[in-house]
Formats: C-alpha cells, structure tokens, sequence
C-alpha cells in the first residue's frame, strides 16, 4: 500500500510539473502568434478546398497544448468539429495492433522473430518462392512478409469486410508477391494476420485485449474498438470527395471485421493525443506505464529502410526524415474518415489531424502544424545554456598527438570547449566533421561526446614535469609530438 501512495504522489508531482510546461508554452507570445497563424490558415485552406470539417491537437511531451475543430462534423445538421468528435482512425489502428505485440513479446507470449505459422496453424498460402524463408511477426510488422496487400475482396469498393472465416479460407487461395523480407509492400492482410496472433498469443480476443491491456490503462475514455452504441450520436459523418457539381457522398458507418486490427479503431484527436504522449515515453519507464521505454525506443527505430534513405519503417510506424527533421507515425483513410498522428520525438511534440472528406490531405495539414509549432515549442521548453568558459588548465593537454606510425591528432580549446581532431588522409573535405569534444570525467579524464564522438575515455597521462607523456584514446595511445 505504501508503494502504490508512493506512485499515486509522483504521478500528480510529474502531472504538477507537466501542467506548469503547458500553460508556460501557451502563455508564450511567440507561441500564441505561430498558433493563430496556424488557425487562420487551416481555415483559409478549407474554405478554398470547401472541405466540411477537421479536428487537431498538438501535445508537447505528456500534455496537451492545444486542440480545436474547424467547419462541420456534420454539415445538414450543422453540427460542429470538435476536439472531442470521435472519427474512424482507420490505419492508424496499426499502430495498436503494433503496440500489443510488442507488449506480448515483453511479457514473454511470444518472439518477434517467430514463424506466423507457430501461432496460426491455418497460416498457409500459395508461395510463389518456396525456398526462402518462412513469414515471421517482425516482417509483419515492417510489411516486408511478401503477402498481397488485401484479402481476395473488394472490401475497399464495397466496403462489405470478410469475417475470420472468410479471411482463412481466402488466405489458403492467394499467392505471395516477393519473398518474404526483400521487398517493402504495405499490407492490410497482414496487419489482420497480426491481430489474429494477438488474439492467439493472449488467449483473448483481439478486442477484449486491445480495451482491458491499452485503452482502459491509458484512460483513453472515448476510444473503442468497436464502435460504442451510446457514442455514436459523437461520430463525425464522413463524406466522399467534392464532386464537380459540388456535391458529396455520406459513408455509412462501416464493420471492418476480420480486417479489424488494421483499420477499425475509432478515437479522438485529444484521445490520439494521449496516445502519442504514451509513445513518445522512449527511454523511460514511469508509474503505470503498459510499455517500457526501451521497447518504445525499439518500435520507433528503422527496421526496414527504403531505398530512397528518406523514410523507412519501424514496427507498426511510418518513419520519415524531411529536411533536419525525423518523425514517425501513420496515415489513416476509410469512408470518409482520414487522418494523420505525426511525432518528432526530438522536440517532443505530436500533431493529430483528423478530417471527414476523401479529398482531404491530413499530412499537408499535420507536416504544416509541426513546421510553424514544433521549433517555438522546443525554443519555449529549451533550458537556459549555462555561460561556458573554457578551463585555464586544459592549456596543459593542448597540442600535437601521434601514434607510432605518424598519424596525427591535435587537442586544442575551440569555441570554448577541449576538441580532439584527427586528421584524415586524405584530408577531409570538412574538418569540423573530425572534431570531437573532450567532456571532463575526472583528474586528466575525458569522454568522447556520444554526439561528436563515440563515448569514449580520454586519459592524458601525466609526467612529474606536469606534462603530458602520453595520452590513452579509448584502447589506443597517441604521444606528444617531439
């Protein structure tokens, strides 16, 4: 009892701190202007595409900025966009099914890189390449598995999904596409086949673990699997794209069934705004936390890497560097519903974009968002730079260095820190890229910056004249040069 008072009281001291951050980046001018922009422009940008409605939130780290809803969730009733309408996710229900295998994997239900077949002995289709090797949960995870992108039915044209049936006895009849881990093909069958593991792996259904193991630990109240009967009155109508008469299509509210763990979640942007902040935990391991950091750290790293360097995949999320910027995430479209999560874990800041028109783009809206918010935001929650002077003893350690066979390495003071710079031969194109900061650890004790360098120990050994006999860099010596 006394342990959980303890986690009680350091959850509502981090909730404390966490809520003070907030309102100091909404009391910032320079973030209320960018956030006023944001808002006239969103508003510019619907009027001119005449889209009906969209919701965004922003978060900053565990808390939420600011979230606003703009034009209609339903226009003939006039019913507005709000924060708290409830959309269809679609694809960005990916990112849960993701979540819980790799919640099972850590609590030891399963391996990642385990055959499918191992959990789903029904898991068997036309392999166009039966040498290679067998489809594993990672490769499911990475859409790297070869298999077709959908089940063998029209679900998207008619939006008529298989059952768990259909989807087996279609499965036996289809053929791969690649041989599995070669080729990057987006696969919605095989995010279902994920969830089909999930249900196998727990012993539940996929529904019944997604609420009790992810929804309810993360107080994510107006987010279900399955759409909630007393919720619906919430749910945004989705519209098909403007026709050239201006008109648009009303969806029905669709079952995706089998297809389920890719496509069915239905939530909120301030309940996907929870969500990110869970996600953006990497590293850390705090009360009630259902995935620790380091597995979080794990599925937001590049798995698969497409050919272009741009982007790649981790497990379950859509990684994407863009100019300086790296963020990962996941698109979602279904009937009138798309939206986009994106996070830049650097600055800690997520954006939400739901919008409920075919012909909407949530990635314009999200990557505009994190460009004019991100960069204030890290500027408002930056800590001040301590005033760094250079220490009148590192004079000591400044000099030329070389190794037995006339490679040279010279230690000098440069911008106020002890550098390291090894030369290369050929010289290099830009010296800077050779610099490595030497942090102090201790008497005549360094490290290698891990952002410079590689985190290595730096010892210059020292003779009875007070100068440096030689120096250790890591396993190696390099002498003062005579």
């Amino acid at each position: 009892m006394k342990r959980f008072r303890l986690c009680v009281l350091l959850a509502l001291v981090l909730a404390a701190i966490a809520s003070g951050q907030v309102q100091k980046i909404r009391d910032n001018p320079d973030f209320t202007a960018q956030r006023e922009l944001l808002e006239k422009w969103i508003s510019a940008q619907m009027e001119f595409r005449q889209q009906p409605g969209l919701a965004i939130a922003v978060v900053y780290d565990q808390e939420l900025v600011w979230s606003k809803g703009f034009g209609y969730a339903d226009i003939a009733k006039k019913t507005p966009m709000t924060p708290q309408t409830i959309f269809r996710i679609a694809s960005n229900t990916k990112t849960f099914t993701s979540t819980a295998i790799v919640q099972l994997r850590d609590r030891g239900k399963l391996a990642l890189d385990d055959p499918v077949v191992k959990y789903l002995p029904w898991f068997t289709y036309k392999n166009k390449f039966p040498e290679g090797p067998a489809v594993t949960i990672r490769q499911l995870l990475t859409h790297t598995s070869g298999l077709p992108g959908e089940a063998d039915m029209p679900y998207w044209t008619d939006h008529k999904f298989p059952t768990h049936d259909e989807l087996v006895t279609l499965l036996h009849s289809q053929e791969n596409v690649f041989e599995p881990e070669t080729k990057f093909r987006y696969s919605n069958l095989g995010m279902a086949i994920l969830g089909e593991v999930v249900a196998a792996a727990s012993g539940q259904t996929y529904e019944a673990y997604i609420t009790q193991n992810i929804l309810k630990p993360l107080g994510l109240g107006s987010t279900s699997v399955n759409p909630v009967p007393e919720r619906l009155p919430r749910y945004m109508t989705g519209y098909s794209r403007r026709m050239p008469d201006g008109t648009r299509t009303i969806y029905p509210l669709m079952d995706a069934k089998a297809i389920t763990p890719a496509a069915n979640i239905s939530s909120t942007v301030e309940d996907m705004g929870r969500w990110a902040s869970f996600h953006m935990l990497e590293g850390k391991n705090t009360p009630g936390q259902i995935l620790k950091g380091s597995s979080l750290r794990e599925m937001h790293r590049v798995q698969w890497l497409q050919p272009s360097w741009r982007s790649g995949w981790g497990l379950g999320f859509s990684i994407t560097k863009s100019d300086e910027r790296v963020t990962y995430g996941h698109g979602g479209f279904v009937g009138g519903n798309k939206s986009q999560l994106l996070i830049s874990p650097k600055e800690k800041v997520a954006v939400i974009i739901a919008i409920n028109a075919d012909d909407g783009i949530p990635s314009f809206y999200a990557g505009r968002a994190m460009s004019m918010l991100a960069p204030v935001i890290a500027r408002i929650m930056a800590p001040p730079k301590p005033e760094v002077k250079p220490d009148p003893a590192w004079q000591k350690y400044v000099g030329v260095y070389t190794d037995p066979f006339g490679w040279e390495s010279d230690v000098m003071v440069m911008n106020n820190k002890l550098v390291l710079y090894n030369y290369g031969y050929p010289p290099e194109d830009n010296p800077s890229e050779s610099l490595d900061e030497l942090v102090p650890e201790g008497k005549d004790t360094f490290r290698l910056s891990a952002e410079s360098g590689s985190g290595g120990l730096v010892v210059f050994e020292m003779g009875a004249d007070g100068k440096v006999t030689r120096v250790k860099v890591e396993e190696n010596f390099i002498y003062p040069q005579k």
